[in-house]
């Protein structure tokens, strides 16, 4: 075993940071026999140097980041900072004095990996992040290295552990969504802002990542399609119950049938109870891939926390230090199949739509008649009506986004129709 060790320089030092220092310190005999040498925290960049940080020598504390990671003698640098800026000059500035990156760093990743990946390989470094998805749960790497010889057609998956304990306290409690939400904040598993989980943009950048490692092609955040979930009712969550299903919100990366094209959406959706997303619970995450020769596989744990994330960033540590020992760096950015993303309009699935309309006779034929004439074809129907007043509650068969945009609009034109209560997709067939 070597013994001088390798450098390594903690950005950011919150509840991920510290769980990342506590580990390394507490392991650190594991972390050197595994790795082949030792390893050292020798700086921690922070906002608040007064705070007072359990196990780390305040003399590693420092507020000037920039001048951590141009020392020179780091040879890792762990970003787990957040945020575009000034996560990204710090990333670029390691790479160019010469430190490999491990990061958790979703929002950048989604943004701007292929840039980072390229500054990484002109300068012969490494850039990992498994922790950025989905926290815990081995993901990254399964899709960058056990699955590189196969082809992944679909990635559908639960990936914020937030919005998955509101719909599953929803669910199961009747509850309404912001009551559910209310009770996630209280218990600490939502933010005093939650917009970026409720409004899908967690997400969608998770999403954005995957389709860019499982179909090897460029997918940034903006390709994203997504729709938040504070629409989601607890009317839907008996309909769904009435068709055998539940709610929610899934990040879905899927390869067009002819492979010429893929997507990428988040958006809330009607899984069937058979279906293994079904039954995650809590703030719990899991992906199911499909692939080619590999069939089915789930990821399943949990998504997110200090401890959880920082198992990822640990794992990553080990995997970088390797490289760093053996002069070699792990694999990088592929993107050779070069695949437009499709839009929304194209992506074709089955829609529950639920319609407020009038209890008179004609009004079935009348809604049938705008779903034939615009292409869309009808699974089931079920019409319950009361004193001058119904629900009118269709599922159809698989029908493109645009396709049923346009029936929507034409059955909101109609005379019997009085309004449209809801529309949710229904997925995992």
């Amino acid at each position: 075993m070597r013994t001088r060790p390798l450098k390594v320089a903690l950005l950011g030092c919150g509840v991920v940071g510290s769980e990342v220092a506590r580990i390394m310190t507490t392991h650190a005999d594991d972390l050197a026999a595994r790795i082949g040498a030792p390893v050292e925290l020798a700086g921690v960049a922070v906002r608040r140097p007064s705070k007072v940080r359990a196990g780390i020598d305040p003399a590693l504390v420092t507020t000037d980041a920039t001048a951590l990671v141009k020392r020179g003698d780091i040879d890792v640098i762990v970003e787990v900072i957040g945020g575009i800026e000034p996560a990204r000059t710090l990333i670029t500035t390691a790479f160019e004095h010469g430190a490999s990156v491990v990061s958790a760093n979703k929002a950048l990743l989604a943004q701007d990996g292929a840039a980072l990946h390229a500054l990484a390989e002109e300068h012969g470094r490494d850039l990992y992040y498994e922790a950025a998805v989905a926290g815990a749960i081995p993901l990254i790497r399964p899709l960058r290295e056990s699955l590189a010889g196969d082809k992944v057609n679909r990635v559908l998956g639960i990936v914020n552990g937030t919005t998955n304990f509101i719909l599953d306290k929803m669910d199961s409690t009747g509850a309404g969504y912001q009551e559910a939400l209310d009770e996630a904040t209280a218990l600490g598993y939502a933010e005093a802002d939650p917009t970026a989980d409720v409004e899908g943009f967690d997400a969608a950048a998770k999403a954005a990542i995957l389709a860019g490692i499982a179909f090897h092609t460029r997918v940034r955040l903006d390709d994203v399609y997504r729709e938040g979930m504070a629409e989601v009712t607890s009317a839907d969550f008996a309909s769904a119950k009435e068709m055998g299903c539940t709610i929610k919100l899934l990040a879905i990366c899927e390869r067009a049938a002819d492979g010429e094209s893929v997507t990428a959406r988040v958006h809330p959706a009607m899984i069937p109870l058979s279906h293994p997303l079904a039954s995650v619970r809590g703030a719990y995450n899991a992906v199911f891939v499909e692939s080619d020769a590999a069939g089915q596989l789930m990821f399943y744990g949990p998504g997110a926390g200090g401890a959880p994330t920082a198992s990822a960033v640990l794992g990553d540590l080990v995997a970088v230090c390797r490289n760093k020992l053996s002069g070699a760096t792990g694999p990088g950015d592929s993107a050779y199949t070069q695949l437009p993303v499709s839009p929304m309009g194209e992506v074709v699935t089955r829609y529950h739509i639920s319609l407020d309309v009038a209890d008179k006779p004609g009004v079935l034929a009348q809604v049938a008649t705008v779903f034939a004439e615009h292409g869309v074809s009808i699974d089931t129907v079920r019409q319950q009506g009361k004193d001058g007043e119904a629900s009118l509650v269709v599922v159809t068969h698989r029908a493109s986004d645009a396709s049923l945009n346009g029936t929507v609009e034409a059955l909101r034109s109609l005379d019997t129709v009085r309004g449209v209560a809801s529309i949710m997709r229904v997925e995992g067939e």
